[in-house]
């Protein structure tokens, strides 16, 4: 069986090729499109501050308080703004031109 490290990487892939053609479509939202680029963020802030809190403290990052906060505060920004270029998107196409 793949351990949980393995698994996160590899999901990696996967995510990438999304946003690539999430991309090329031409359809996203800017401002949504910025968020799921945001989600990569949240994953570059997410791996350094594992291995620190496993080396500072000995402890997973999900048990470090203040790390495990700083770390989830750019995946919130991201939903933050995948959610508001959706929403956006939505109201221009309801308002009539």
């Amino acid at each position: 069986m793949l351990s949980k490290d393995t698994l996160f990487a590899l999901s990696l892939f996967p995510y990438l090729g999304f946003l690539w053609f999430l991309t090329r479509s031409g359809m996203t939202p800017k401002l949504a499109l910025i968020g799921f680029y945001g989600t990569l963020v949240f994953v570059a802030v997410t791996i350094p501050a594992g291995i620190y809190a496993k080396v500072a403290y000995g402890e997973a990052l999900a048990n470090v308080d203040w790390l495990h906060g700083g770390a989830e505060v750019f995946l919130t920004l991201s939903n933050i703004l995948i959610v508001l270029g959706f929403r956006q998107a939505v109201l221009n196409k309801q308002s009539p031109q």
